[in-house]
């Protein structure tokens, strides 16, 4: 089986790449970085440099393959101009499906976001919840779009399957993609000590493993056009913070922002970003984001492609563990 996945020198990317080529799989990677250097040595692999907005790099990627994995996209909190988190998410995913179309792949698993499907408000959102209106941020609007896009060309006989992941984290580079697993570095290093809010807002959280095997089991198994949310354990700001300080046998006071704070202080990096281009420390949709709950049911994963997860105490020492093994700074 030959095989493309799309941004597959990000953090997921790389784990998915390791992960089917350990089955045996010919695999394929198209990703805008030069990752020759940085993802391992097979004669399984062969790696495409290229843009997932450029039809001459999809297909080139794409020819031989059967499968796609599509993880390739915008996916960092804040952009120059709004408009990229459409162009490369939505622009983006219509090229590969195109190229999907014109180059008989047999399915394709597009990646998605678990923001798409909305805010739990009192039950856990699962893949069946009507979302309200509003879109938190251009990330989440876009990503939403992507998968309106998705179920169009479902509806034209392409294979697609739709995953929807959480908060991951895990073994993997310390990015933007992989924050999380930075701020739990930052904690044990008694260098993050800050809560937005009481605290009590609860979000899912799913381990890169988990997560890995729930992408090929999409694959094997997934129905087209049908979303499946990957997560992990619902836990709230606090519930996440006390574990952290169980599993490191280290404990912080912690330092609680006012709501009403990080709200004007999001306000106060936009107008700065705004007319300095640099990267603000978070934005006001991020800002609402972190101030909502994202409480999410993966008992459809479960029930339709065996999905396992890993307990968050557990996988929180796994990941620990090898940030020591590879001593890895922050």
């Amino acid at each position: 089986m030959n095989t493309l996945v799309t941004g597959g020198n990000g953090f997921i990317g790389r784990r998915l790449v390791s992960e089917l080529l350990r089955r045996g799989e010919l695999v394929h990677v198209l990703d805008l970085a030069d990752s020759s250097t940085s993802m391992q040595n097979s004669e399984r692999l062969q790696i495409f440099s290229g843009s997932i907005l450029n039809a001459v790099d999809v297909d080139r990627a794409m020819q031989g393959c059967d499968r796609v994995y599509h993880l390739a996209g915008y996916a960092r909190n804040w952009a120059p101009d709004e408009q990229t988190f459409f162009d490369v998410n939505v622009g983006g995913t219509k090229q590969v499906l195109e190229s999907a179309m014109k180059n008989n792949i047999k399915t394709v698993v597009h990646t998605s976001s678990n923001v798409t499907l909305g805010p739990s408000n009192g039950t856990e959102v699962d893949e069946l919840t009507q979302r309200p209106n509003e879109f938190l941020t251009p990330y989440e609007k876009s990503k939403y779009l992507s998968e309106c896009l998705v179920r169009n060309y479902v509806t034209r006989g392409l294979d697609v399957v739709i995953v929807n992941p959480s908060r991951v984290f895990g073994p993997g580079p310390l990015t933007e993609s992989n924050s999380v697993t930075a701020m739990m570095a930052w904690y044990r290093e008694g260098k993050w000590r800050l809560l937005l809010g009481d605290g009590r807002m609860v979000g899912n959280y799913v381990y890169i493993n988990d997560l890995v095997a729930g992408y090929i089991r999409a694959m094997d198994y997934g129905r087209p056009g049908q979303n499946y949310i990957l997560g992990g354990e619902n836990v709230s700001f606090n519930d996440f913070f006390r574990l952290l300080s169980e599993v490191t046998k280290r404990r912080y006071r912690m330092l609680h922002l006012p709501s009403t704070l990080a709200v004007a202080f999001s306000e106060f990096e936009a107008l700065r970003s705004k007319y300095t281009r640099h990267y603000p420390l978070i934005t006001c949709g991020w800002a609402r984001t972190f101030l909502t709950n994202w409480a999410n049911s993966c008992d459809k994963a479960r029930r339709e492609l065996g999905y396992v997860i890993t307990p968050l105490r557990e996988a929180m020492r796994e990941t620990f563990e090898w940030l020591d093994q590879t001593a890895n700074a922050v």
